[in-house]
């Protein structure tokens, strides 16, 4: 039986400076877990994380990843002692250079990195894995280790092999970044990924369609899954819709990526605004924009020129908390339509809470998020102008709006706040230790 506070450590991974959607939900756990009897430490891998409020994160590295870099590169590295390497594990020095020259890594060279982190101490990480290892062992002292998606846990057979701790693995993506490869090395991954999974004990999935999926491409049984809703501290987007302005603005949140459906929402966008009979419609877009997407934001905002529509859009950058909030206020509604099948879905969540409908693709997590929070439409990518003609019926009828937006908020407060996923979490963890 479990006696006194738990200890867990969360091991996730960092994304430079990037904020994404994976380190804002570890952060977030942490913090409300360290509420309910939980000595819960967060330990990034590769990079330090960035987010938007109080960083909840230890300033331990592990896996740095200018040493797993330069231990896949050169053999000579390799053979170096660690009092030579240690300070490359420094976070302040992974931030100064991946803040001024991401590294970046070709295809096929990644695909031979990723098989060989997969493979743990029995990859060209040996050194990084062996150390991470020893400082979790000595320092953290878990009783329980959380990996935040499976492509880090390499180290799951060496935790379950020499100390039957029990591993829980919170998937968040993890096939969106396989299918990025070509079938050799996507073949070879997946056949790694199946070798690891058998060393977890649980895993994590926000919703049933990415628990389903992720068992059958793993041949992971589904009996292993936990479906735990994402979770938000929505007191910040507290009031937001209450200040509305008579314009008709479209908002989009998230990375500026064709994954993401940024040009869904321009086309969109021009759509709507060929109608000389409609009042002029903006489109108000934020989200990180990386160097290997600029040109293609670049062709985007080259096809709103075109049609005359460049003093109706605005990019905001990547803003921190209180400009997302600012868009938020601005918006009327809107719109995440991604190409992809979304395993998560953040920013839909904050701009429910914020009381603001939203128009999802009918796939993903947004299908089961939308029937909880009844928050927003849910549109058939498969027809070219759905998006269009969903947004336009709300921008055209604001009462509707309203309602949705009100309906939206008080569930997702209800079913997707940060308490309930952290009490859940932590009724996953204790299940698992009372059965040791």
């Amino acid at each position: 039986m479990l006696k006194g506070k738990m200890r867990v450590t969360y091991i996730t991974a960092g994304a430079a400076d990037m904020i994404c959607g994976s380190c804002l939900r570890d952060n977030a756990l942490v913090r409300k877990l360290r509420e309910q009897e939980c000595e819960i430490t967060l330990v990034p891998v590769y990079t330090p994380i960035t987010v938007e409020e109080e960083d909840f994160s230890t300033d331990k590295l592990l896996l740095g990843g200018i040493s797993v870099y330069l231990e896949q590169s050169s053999s000579l590295f390799r053979k170096l002692p660690n009092f030579l390497t240690n300070w490359l594990d420094r976070p302040s020095v992974v931030k100064f250079f991946t803040s001024r020259k991401p590294i970046q890594v070709e295809a096929e060279n990644l695909g031979n990195l990723t098989l060989s982190i997969l493979k743990g101490e029995n990859g060209n990480q040996k050194r990084s894995f062996n150390k991470a290892f020893k400082w979790i062992q000595e320092e953290a002292q878990p009783e329980i280790i959380n990996f935040s998606n499976l492509l880090i846990a390499g180290l799951a057979p060496k935790f379950k092999n020499e100390t039957k701790l029990p591993v829980v693995v919170t998937l968040q993506g993890d096939d969106l970044f396989i299918n990025d490869f070509k079938d050799e090395h996507r073949k070879k991954i997946i056949k790694e990924l199946k070798i690891i999974s058998t060393s977890v004990d649980a895993f994590i999935t926000f919703s049933q369609f990415y628990a389903e999926k992720m068992a059958s491409l793993l041949d992971i049984p589904i009996e292993k899954f936990h479906i735990i809703n994402l979770g938000i501290d929505a007191e910040p987007f507290s009031g937001i819709s209450e200040k509305k302005t008579n314009s008709r603005i479209i908002g989009y949140f998230g990375r500026i990526a064709p994954e993401k459906g940024f040009h869904n929402a321009v086309n969109s966008f021009i759509e709507i605004n060929k109608d000389a009979a409609n009042e002029k419609v903006q489109l108000v877009a934020g989200g990180w924009l990386s160097e290997t997407d600029k040109n293609y934001f670049r062709e985007q905002t080259e096809k709103i020129n075109s049609h005359n529509l460049s003093s109706y859009f605005e990019y905001i950058g990547s803003p921190d908390l209180e400009k997302k909030k600012e868009l938020f206020k601005r918006i009327n509604v809107f719109t995440l339509p991604t190409d992809q099948d979304e395993p998560k879905g953040l920013s839909v969540l904050e701009a429910q809470a914020s009381g603001i409908p939203v128009v999802q693709p009918n796939k993903g997590i947004f299908t089961e998020m939308l029937n909880k929070t009844k928050g927003g439409v849910l549109y058939s990518d498969e027809d070219s102008s759905s998006l269009s003609k969903e947004l336009l019926a709300l921008l055209d009828n604001p009462d509707r709006a309203e309602e949705l937006g009100k309906t939206g908020r008080i569930n997702t407060l209800e079913h997707f706040n940060d308490n309930k996923m952290a009490t859940d979490t932590y009724s996953v963890y204790e299940n698992l230790l009372n059965q040791k």
